[in-house]
């Protein structure tokens, strides 16, 4: 769900000045899962232009308060999460912890790292949604923790519909500074890709696993 067009534009177009989203059709990428992609996104990238992170910490962290309230503690996903979740919580003045995507392998085998207590109100912090699968995990090991998830919050999501079943399955509501269409909106108005690239891109996120423009 997005709360804000405007934000939603900006962070589109904020990501697309930086390259944290490439946008490349007729040159598609291949995905861990196999899958042809014409985008590619690294919002990792935003961390390391300061206004752009100021502005994206800040679009966080409107979204919590407005969509879930103050909760007691921000959990970022690991790993794109840790870094947006620990400054979010600065900017809330809230305590931190994250999710590993898998349990520590010595000591004490933590799946979660930093202080908590059984019963607090958490809000997950997340980079990006493609599917859902790993911000649902970190949400379900959170629960299984003791805590009690309000929701999730992410910079950017394709918009696929698995992902949105996902999250219903779970029964965590969620809400994004921005997502695919406003990027492609954004993209063809500041020639970052032309007319005759649109029925690609939408085909694309209409069936992710079946596209390949080749």
């Amino acid at each position: 769900m997005i709360i804000n067009n405007d934000r939603a534009l900006k962070v589109a177009e904020f990501l697309l000045q930086i390259k944290a989203v490439k946008l490349q059709p007729q040159s598609p990428f291949t995905w861990a899962s196999g899958w042809k992609s014409p985008i590619y996104c690294d919002n990792r990238i935003t961390l390391s232009f300061p206004k752009i992170r100021t502005f994206i910490r800040q679009g966080y962290s409107q979204s919590i308060l407005e969509c879930y309230g103050k909760p007691d503690v921000i959990a970022g996903v690991a790993t794109g999460g840790i870094a947006q979740g620990a400054l979010v919580a600065e900017e809330l003045g809230l305590p931190f912890i994250y999710v590993r995507s898998s349990a520590k392998g010595h000591g004490m085998e933590n799946m979660i790292e930093g202080y908590y207590e059984k019963g607090q109100k958490v809000v997950v912090i997340e980079d990006l949604i493609s599917t859902g699968g790993s911000s649902l995990k970190a949400v379900e090991d959170l629960r299984a923790a003791g805590l009690e998830v309000k929701g999730l919050v992410a910079a950017f999501t394709y918009g696929f519909k698995e992902a949105e079943e996902n999250f219903k399955k779970h029964n965590c509501p969620f809400v994004v500074l921005s997502n695919y269409d406003f990027l492609i909106e954004t993209a063809i108005k500041n020639n970052y890709i032309v007319e005759s690239d649109l029925a690609s891109l939408t085909d694309w996120k209409e069936n992710p696993s079946k596209w390949n423009s080749i």
